[in-house]
């Protein structure tokens, strides 16, 4: 009848109107956004809290430093992708014998994928093994540990699923002439990498590269600063028909051309940790984190990828939450570079696309609310002061007390009592913890925290910190599926009805 025709033509209109929306809504925000989630911490938070973390911030890719039970359960079923790494001291024991790289991903892979239904897609090996800093003692390792890897999947059946790949530092490759197209591998592990990426190429695997732009600038105090963001320089990089405006590029397309160089000019590339962090340095700030990071995603979301690959590679930000208890012998700010302070708690916000912000953790419970401070009638120039810093510090976190950091501006009194407070919580608040000063800590349910009208610029972030009660949280709720895929779902069946309409 006439009339039935005009309604389905009039919900075929509505249909294909609100399709176009949720479309451009999808494509308007950033896709495939990947985090690294690292667990130094002396209070870390509880990994369900940390998958809804993810989820509601659109990162849908996870990188993992080691097989973590808790962390993998978590994210069983949650609808992120998983990278999961092995840390470089476990790289011997599986060069040795490919029976023990077959339990490995048994009790590490095959396990998770199969009873908790964990997405992993990849398997790292190792973590930056050829840094000269190691002085080449995984040099012997890696290569056989990643092949008795492959193995091990090849006979779980999960080699299609999950492929391999070595997460490796900038350093491994160089440019002689200084520009990209000079590049090409170390001379001292050139044959090296070459059997490794002809054994990824042959897999079906990438690799892994971490570039830092803070690192340059931290190394070097002459580097230009424009050149490590993405906002243009005045100095650009000239190669050939090519202007390198930020260091990112320039670095990510030297690797490119030292693939090209040796004939793997194709083989996939992930970009596996590239951030900023915002404490433990001058450089190390929230407004150089907030202007890196989101020029980073300015670009994720906008497809922009390099002169070499316009394609954009995945990309996993370092880092998603700050780490206490890492190791700082790179520097102080190896503790500060998450994007959320250690509970989630938001350092400064972020545009993710379709007008959507950062999201702090939800669900996070705390130690009570007090503090241990230098006392009131405490004389700054009592002989125990010095050692009763430094025996806090020894314990706890103080990095952010250095020279040019957030707590760096305090007076002797704040200092002392910012150290006090930080071994306090760090202890759990435990009786006896605050006592241990030689009669120069009190504790106060005043918060200390400074101000910026009190101690300036340098300290106006500066947070005297008050644990996560790692006994007291809220029981497991199993995320599900993500908002994200909600909506891709209903799309698709939306566009099936619109199809179905039309014929």
């Amino acid at each position: 009848a006439p009339s039935s025709l005009l309604i389905i033509h009039i919900m075929k209109y509505f249909y294909n109107i609100f399709v176009l929306w949720i479309l451009l809504i999808t494509l308007d925000k950033c896709e495939g956004l990947g985090v690294n989630w690292g667990t130094r911490a002396s209070h870390p938070l509880p990994p369900d809290i940390v998958v809804k973390l993810l989820k509601e911030n659109g990162f849908n890719k996870v990188k993992l430093f080691e097989a973590d039970p808790g962390v993998l359960k978590a994210l069983g079923r949650s609808g992120v992708q998983v990278m999961v790494g092995i840390p470089n001291d476990l790289l011997a024991p599986l060069s040795a014998s490919v029976r023990a790289a077959e339990q490995w991903v048994q009790q590490n892979v095959s396990s998770f994928i199969s009873k908790n239904g964990v997405d992993i897609r990849y398997v790292a090996v190792g973590n930056e093994p050829f840094l000269k800093d190691y002085k080449d003692t995984f040099l012997n390792t890696t290569y056989p540990a990643l092949q008795n890897v492959q193995a091990a999947l090849i006979k779980a059946g999960l080699s299609r699923q999950v492929k391999v790949t070595i997460p490796i530092n900038a350093d491994v490759y160089q440019t002689d002439t200084g520009v990209p197209s000079g590049g090409n591998f170390r001379s001292d592990i050139h044959g090296l990498m070459m059997n490794i990426v002809k054994f990824l190429s042959d897999n079906g695997g990438p690799l892994t590269i971490n570039i830092y732009p803070f690192l340059s600038l931290y190394a070097d105090p002459h580097f230009p600063i424009d050149f490590a963001f993405f906002s243009g320089t005045s100095s650009p990089v000239v190669d050939g028909s090519i202007s390198y405006t930020n260091v990112f590029e320039a670095n990510y397309d030297t690797l490119v051309w030292a693939l090209e160089k040796n004939g793997f000019g194709s083989l996939p590339i992930i970009v596996g940790e590239i951030g900023w962090p915002t404490d433990g340095d001058s450089n190390a700030n929230i407004e150089y984190a907030k202007k890196f990071n989101q020029g980073l995603l300015d670009r994720i979301s906008r497809g922009i990828g390099t002169p070499k690959r316009p394609t954009p590679p995945d990309i996993y930000l370092f880092g998603l939450v700050d780490e206490d208890t890492k190791s700082i012998q790179p520097g102080n700010f190896e503790r500060h570079w998450g994007v959320f302070y250690y509970d989630g708690a938001i350092k400064y916000q972020l545009n993710l696309g379709n007008k959507q912000s950062l999201k702090a953790a939800k669900g996070v419970r705390y130690l009570a609310r007090k503090w241990c401070v230098m006392a009131p009638d405490a004389n700054v120039m009592d002989p125990n002061l010095p050692d009763s810093i430094n025996y806090a510090c020894s314990y706890a976190d103080c990095t952010s007390l250095g020279y040019g950091s957030s707590c760096g501006g305090l007076d002797v009194k704040s200092n002392a009592s910012y150290a006090f407070n930080m071994y306090y919580q760090t202890m759990n608040q435990q009786k006896g913890s605050c006592e241990r000063f030689h009669n120069l800590s009190v504790i106060t349910t005043i918060d200390p925290s400074p101000s910026s009208s009190n101690f300036g610029r340098s300290s106006s972030n500066c947070r005297f910190e008050i644990m996560i009660d790692v006994g007291r949280h809220e029981t497991r709720v199993n995320p599900g599926t993500s908002s994200a895929t909600k909506i891709k779902h209903f799309s698709l069946v939306l566009l099936v009805l619109v199809f179905m309409l039309h014929y």
